[in-house]
């Protein structure tokens, strides 16, 4: 439902065919119209005609509502809620996090993201729109690949030495097997990390197998066993968590009312807190986010991005390593507390998505802008040259298009458009770009990518791309994976595990153009 001018932030849901007619039942409309022209549409930005504010027209309040006032409330009488509140409120209950929640943790929220239900249903669908959540995905680790349904059943494939695939065993999986010990429990999201993978059930439990530290370097000592089979984190047992992401040195998540909690690499005190690297204890992500709401998180090598949710909009903080200019501050300092990231406001843009490469990072705006930052090798950054940026810059080569989702890995960047399109730009190593380039005169084939270029092996396959996900390790050759629309993936990149899903032939170890997964995610 749209929201008051004054509170929106987010892409609003859409309405069709409302006309501006008078409100005949005018003993329900109570909202003042003085304010308001009747007549004036206040779209934002570029929206087409017919999204709305909450309380532009009457009528509108009207037509959205008119199912709450059918049926009997969910909840006990308020009378000093606005019709719009009340609306708002009866859209958070049909939201699936929102829905278990008890009275007092509800009215918790409320206050946490700023004392009204609109805010809340802000909250709520901005989570719901940058991760996915509870509906099909698939994830490109290092090495090993998993795959969601929008039932919440699993499958994995790929590497499996540390039993990261959850088959109770440490073979190889070339083609996508369902983690048959997860029957009964719906899972919502997933996260793949070196030799780790976690998964995140409906029910806010957290599952993880494979290494059994959160927090070891890519190749450090492992810990003092395996697991092969999915495991309940006891430490998160009275957190509902909504998403998990996995850094090289630590391991983050996000519980439902919109508080970040870290995993080891505090032994410095590089994320807020101290710690010993093999710590299996949860710990508030400390500083300014502690009374602020997020949404989303995303985890680079060696740092940490948090989408926040202030009564005023979208906010991008972040901490941990600042090599290269990564946590855009526009230096090359560390952050031991999240910081806010000032050149959004400069940019007049409304962050949306966040995506954290190993080195890079980039931002989606709600106007469907594209910033990145960070380390701008191989053309990464997506800016015609291999510069590094120590704050959010607009990839103008992008200007004409409409972005409405992002992915980073390893110096390589994709951009997803409102059309469902493609775009990639960085290191063409492994094929992982997807364009599958002839070779150059010595024999080359991964050639890098300086600015962002269509993929168009993937227009080839005539469905709509909602999601790209590649891997994000500097110790593994990456490979890509696109989920369109109806739920068909499709792969390329590097291969020579199994993380593809598929065996290749003649000594390959990759493949250059998408081919389709045996696996069904709808």
């Amino acid at each position: 439902m749209p929201m008051d001018a004054t509170t929106s932030g987010t892409p609003t849901i859409q309405y069709h065919n409302i006309n501006d007619q008078p409100v005949t039942v005018t003993a329900i409309v109570a909202v003042p119209v003085s304010t308001y022209q009747r007549n004036q549409r206040h779209c934002f930005g570029d929206l087409i005609p017919g999204e709305f504010p909450l309380a532009t027209n009457p009528s509108i309040v009207l037509h959205a509502t008119c199912s709450f006032f059918r049926q009997p409330a969910n909840f006990p009488p308020d009378n000093e809620l606005s019709i719009s509140e009340l609306a708002a409120l009866d859209m958070c209950q049909k939201r699936a996090i929102f829905k278990p929640m008890a009275p007092e943790e509800r009215q918790d929220l409320k206050q946490r993201c700023g004392g009204s239900w609109k805010l809340v249903l802000r909250f709520l669908l901005a989570g719901e729109a940058c991760c996915r959540r509870e509906r099909s995905q698939a994830i490109a680790g290092p090495g090993h690949s998993i795959a969601v349904t929008s039932n919440g059943v699993v499958y994995s494939f790929g590497s499996n030495s540390s039993g990261q695939l959850g088959h109770g065993t440490t073979e190889e999986e070339w083609r996508p097997r369902q983690i048959r010990s997860l029957r009964g429990i719906r899972i919502i999201q997933a996260a793949a990390g070196p030799g780790r993978t976690m998964l995140i059930s409906d029910a806010g439990q957290v599952y993880a197998f494979g290494k059994d530290s959160f927090g070891e370097a890519e190749y450090g000592a492992q810990g003092s066993k395996m697991v092969t089979t999915p495991q309940l984190v006891e430490s998160l047992k009275n957190i509902f968590v909504v998403q998990a992401v996995i850094g090289n040195f630590f391991t983050a998540v996000l519980s439902r009312e919109g508080r970040v909690y870290t995993f080891s690499w505090g032994n410095d005190g590089r994320i807020g807190h101290q710690t010993e690297p093999n710590d299996v204890e949860p710990h508030p992500l400390l500083g300014a986010l502690e009374n602020i709401p997020v949404v989303q998180i995303a985890a680079g090598y060696c740092y940490l991005l948090a989408l926040a949710c202030h009564p005023s909009g979208m906010s991008v903080y972040s901490v941990g390593c600042g090599l290269g200019g990564k946590l855009g501050h526009g230096s090359r300092t560390d952050e031991k507390y999240p910081r806010l990231i000032e050149q959004f406001q400069l940019l007049n843009l409304q962050p949306m998505v966040v995506a954290a490469g190993a080195w890079h990072a980039a931002v989606v705006g709600r106007d469907g802008r594209v910033c990145t930052w960070g380390w701008g090798r191989y053309g990464c950054l997506g800016h015609g040259n291999e510069e590094c940026e120590s704050a959010p810059k607009v990839v103008e080569a992008l200007s004409k298009v409409k972005a409405v989702n992002v992915a980073t890995g390893d110096y390589t960047t994709f951009v997803v458009s409102d059309d469902g399109d493609v775009y990639s730009f960085g290191c063409g190593e492994s094929a992982s770009l997807g364009h599958n380039a002839a070779a150059d005169e010595q024999g080359n084939r991964h050639v890098n990518v300086l600015s962002p270029e269509l993929v168009t092996s993937l227009k080839e396959v005539k469905e709509r791309v909602v999601q790209i996900s590649l891997t994000n390790s500097i110790y593994w050759n990456a490979h890509t994976f696109a989920l369109t629309e109806s739920g068909k993936l499709y792969a390329f990149g590097a291969g020579d595990k199994g993380q593809l899903g598929m065996e290749l032939v003649n000594n390959q170890s990759e493949r250059g153009n998408p081919e389709r997964v045996d696996v069904d995610l709808r």
